[in-house]
């Protein structure tokens, strides 16, 4: 009982870590409030081609969509979503267009891959199996490995919009959005998840060896002498 209740931390740990990675995953243009990065334009900018007219104020970058806001009312406006966007920016200065390729988009797919695997990682620690809680354990790690790889795509597509973005004329600002750091809170309680389910499991094995070697112990009486003095 005590190996069990030490276990339930972790499951507690990858069901937040479920939602947080479910609910990233799910993103724009589903969850406009869940992007991985976003750029604010203080004067207001060509949008992207093909999808409005209006200058934007701020543009989103999600899983498998981005989406501008206007710089009039704040209307939004999502493109289709797919896997793999392009986003292209035209500077009102000098008409130069700065694009977004799908290069850097198309590794955001991984995000629904981790929770998936942090989903089968959750429904294994309901186990009381000790080899199946150590299997939980390593999924949970895989979850996490899996959700590092997400969120290093999701730098690497901040670093460059960022980069990019910096090429324009006027005032702009880019920023991580809220997508972001939830995959990082994510990794974070995978990696507890991780550690608790598996020293719940050692705590057992140790509980269950401390019982087996519990053995009467027997005396031996010896005389001193190795006569009999009488």
């Amino acid at each position: 009982m005590v190996s069990r209740a030490f276990c339930i931390p972790g499951i507690v740990f990858l069901f937040a870590a479920f939602v947080l990675s479910f609910l990233t995953s799910i993103s724009l243009p589903y969850l406009p409030a869940l992007d991985i990065a976003r750029t604010q334009y203080g004067n207001g900018i060509a949008p992207p081609s093909g999808t409005d007219t209006n200058a934007i104020k701020e543009l989103r970058y999600g899983v498998w969509s981005y989406c501008e806001y206007a710089a009039s009312d704040g209307h939004r406006v999502c493109a289709p979503e797919g896997h793999g966007y392009t986003v292209r920016v035209q500077d009102p200065s000098n008409n130069n267009v700065i694009a977004i390729n799908s290069s850097w988009t198309r590794g955001l797919a991984v995000h629904p891959v981790a929770t998936v695997v942090t989903f089968v990682a959750l429904l294994l620690s309901f186990s009381t199996h000790v080899t199946i809680t150590l299997i939980a354990s390593i999924v949970s790690f895989l979850a996490a490995l899996i959700t590092l790889i997400a969120f290093a795509i999701d730098i690497a597509l901040y670093a460059w919009v960022h980069h990019e973005m910096n090429r324009l004329s006027g005032t702009h600002n880019t920023n991580t959005g809220a997508g972001f750091w939830l995959t990082f809170v994510s990794l974070i309680l995978l990696l507890l998840a991780g550690c608790t389910v598996c020293f719940g499991r050692r705590r057992e094995r140790m509980s269950g060896s401390s019982y087996g070697n519990s053995y009467p112990m027997t005396t031996n009486k010896r005389r001193f002498w190795p006569f009999n003095r009488n």
